[in-house]
């Protein structure tokens, strides 16, 4: 069961109209890394859990959070859009530099949802459930969690270096911090989780099941060795399971592929004699 508070957690008011801005403002909405997606991702990870209810709170603590941030974010972009005149569109045109990179206002501000926010991106792309990660195990979950939040945080540091309306920059600045905490905390809970279960996903997998002799192997696989300079090429592997190698010219192990004729009822391509 939810409950919706009528006020908002921060405050979102711009200083002055922007429809361009409020485009912009798309991407952290319904964004691959916008607050749609990491407040669905973890809601979906929080109900999915079994018998971690500290993880499971934590989630949904979370979760609920970036509900309000989407809600934050929904607000300042009717806001930018609120007596926005069409001659914005025209004066920034007039800069060709402006025109290109911003391409002007999105029109489904105007035509689709009425000067409101869409569950889409910065350019229109609507907002996709596959953009979230919940698969039950924890430790592959959190780092996920993590990504989100870091990637979310580089686009709204970039975004909060595109304006000068304080009051954007003062909702941004909220955004940024937060990210910044919920990067701490989901390092804190892999830190816990891999304290527990170890570096590898999933550790219940019976590693005597798979080919270890290559399990720390770095195969040279490009042009140069640079690589080969790195702490994970040589000494004791972090999982303290194994040693790191390096292969500096791999050589294959499986013969050519030698596939045989489809049916003749597909109507694949028949196969050519060489001349």
């Amino acid at each position: 069961m939810f409950y919706h508070v009528k006020e908002l957690q921060f405050e979102a008011k711009p200083d002055r109209p922007n429809p361009l801005f409020a485009k912009k403002l798309q991407e952290l909405i319904g964004g691959q890394y916008g607050e749609m997606t990491v407040a669905m991702q973890y809601m979906f990870q929080g109900w999915a859990t079994r018998g971690n209810e500290k993880y499971r709170d934590l989630l949904l603590d979370i979760g609920t959070e970036e509900i309000g941030h989407v809600e934050m974010l929904a607000t300042m972009v009717a806001r930018l859009l609120d007596d926005a005149p069409v001659d914005l569109q025209e004066e920034a045109a007039k800069d060709p530099a402006v025109g290109a990179v911003l391409g002007g206002m999105n029109p489904q501000h105007a035509i689709v949802s009425g000067l409101g926010a869409r569950p889409t991106d910065s350019i229109g792309n609507p907002w996709m459930g596959s953009y979230i990660t919940a698969s039950g195990n924890l430790l592959a979950d959190f780092r996920s969690n993590l990504n989100a939040e870091s990637q979310g945080r580089v686009q709204a540091s970039r975004l909060y270096e595109m304006t000068d309306d304080k009051g954007v920059k003062e909702l941004l600045s909220v955004l940024i911090a937060r990210d910044a905490y919920h990067q701490n905390q989901w390092a804190a809970a892999i830190a816990e989780l891999e304290e527990q279960e170890g570096l590898l996903v999933p550790s219940t997998f019976n590693r005597e099941k798979e080919r270890l002799v290559i399990a720390y192997t770095l195969y040279n696989f490009s042009e140069g060795e640079d690589s080969s300079q790195g702490r994970w090429a040589k000494g004791p592997a972090l999982d303290g399971q194994g040693n790191y190698e390096y292969v500096s010219k791999p050589l294959p192990e499986g013969a050519k592929p030698m596939l045989k004729p489809a049916p003749p009822k597909l109507h694949n391509t028949l196969p050519m004699e060489d001349k």
